[in-house]
């Protein structure tokens, strides 16, 4: 497997050249794309033995990455390796990534930043965990770290998927996207590096990024709550768990029960229970808990669990009053058994549109108390564990 390392750069003058020569000195060939940078990093490595090649305009990183594809593959290579410019990334840990690649090629691999070290920044800890759940959700799969920069991609995905991302929400996209195809997402633990706040570049911006990455978000479970099959572009698994067959019960159910159980799978599996159990879609409302539990990789049985809250009288009754009051600026008082019962059809519109105010809100209370309940409950389970116990599961697990 012939790998091509690349080092986007974008303005990193001052670290780009100690991450050549890191890369050179593990034996890789070496491609410097510069984004559009305004500060000569690509000068600082004109002596050096790398290719080098220079963007007019800046694009943004997957821009650069898809660029980089490119010229790999017209030169023969069949991956390429992604190693931030700005130092934060040992390029020593290479070998780790590639050995890892050579496994199960072809597939995607990253390198999860160990975060356990000085200067690192709460909102990076914070942007990993949010960006895992969103991957989670949106392909099934438990990653450690989505937002690593250190990573190696198959040229060919790169070259036959289509990604509508350019910049930073590209790396996401990308991983969402490789794992719809069949290819496997594996990753390897490698140190990072995080300087002093006065001396850290970041080319993140908090509001113009936050908001395409929310909207990427947004666009990937919509996606992936449609019914049409993603384009497979390798034979191999996605790498999603799936309960036994349903011709054996026992094995069926436990699976279920224990499928997508992560502290925020299962709140986030109320979440949707209470919501669309409190739309007006009482004869398929199992139905559509299910299926939007299945697509989205949530726990079914909690989702449907938490959709019992919303049983009649109390809920439909809160929904139909703040529909009716948004509608015509006055509560409904007129109950008896005629507007309650035969005159049902016609309050279905302002059930509608309160449940799309009362379900979310709800929901939102029911996931954190789930969250918090359970986190309570696993932590205090862990803590009455005992060393024979540690013992006896360890043994299983090995």
């Amino acid at each position: 497997m012939k790998t091509l390392v690349v080092i986007p750069v974008y303005n990193h003058v001052k670290t780009l050249r100690g991450v050549v020569e890191g890369a050179l000195a593990q034996g890789f060939p070496v491609l410097v794309l510069d984004d559009g940078s305004t500060d000569g990093s690509l000068d600082s490595v004109s002596d050096l033995p790398v290719g080098r090649h220079r963007l007019s305009v800046n694009g943004g990183k997957g821009g650069a990455i898809l660029a980089a594809a490119e010229l790999a593959r017209n030169s023969g290579f069949q991956a390429i390796m992604t190693i931030d410019a700005d130092g934060q990334h040992d390029p020593a840990d290479a070998p780790l990534l590639q050995a890892k690649a050579v496994s199960s090629w072809p597939c995607i691999v990253i390198g999860a930043r160990m975060m356990e070290t000085e200067n690192v920044p709460r909102s990076s800890v914070f942007g990993r965990d949010f960006s895992n759940f969103w991957v989670r959700l949106e392909c099934g799969q438990t990653l450690p770290d989505t937002q690593s920069g250190y990573r190696i991609y198959p040229v060919q995905f790169l070259e036959s998927a289509r990604f509508f991302s350019r910049r930073y929400t590209f790396e996401i996209e990308v991983l969402v996207r490789g794992s719809w195809a069949g290819l496997p997402v594996l990753s390897t633990p490698v140190p990072v590096y995080y300087p002093p706040g006065e001396e850290r570049i970041s080319h993140f911006h908090k509001f113009k990024d936050n908001l395409r990455l929310s909207c990427l978000h947004t666009f990937l479970v919509t996606r992936s709550l449609v019914p049409w099959p993603h384009l497979r572009l390798f034979p191999g698994e996605d790498g999603v768990e799936r309960p036994p067959s349903i011709f054996h019960p026992a094995l069926f159910f436990r699976a279920l029960t224990r499928e997508h159980s992560s502290t925020t799978q299962l709140a986030a599996a109320v979440w949707v229970g209470i919501f669309l159990g409190a739309l007006p879609i009482i004869p398929f409302g199992i139905a559509a808990i299910v299926y939007a539990c299945h697509r989205l990789h949530l726990n079914k049985l909690a989702a449907v669990g938490a959709s019992n809250l919303c049983c009649a009288p109390f809920v439909p009754f809160l929904c139909i009053e703040l529909g009716h009051y948004l509608l015509y600026g006055e509560f409904w008082y007129e109950f008896n058994r005629h507007t309650l019962l035969d005159e049902i059809h016609y309050r279905l519109l302002e059930w509608l549109i309160g449940s799309l105010l009362v379900g979310p809100l709800l929901g939102a209370m029911g996931a954190l108390l789930t969250y918090y309940l359970v986190k309570m409950f696993r932590k205090r389970k862990a803590g009455a564990a005992s060393p024979k116990d540690d013992l006896i599961e360890k043994a299983e697990a090995g």
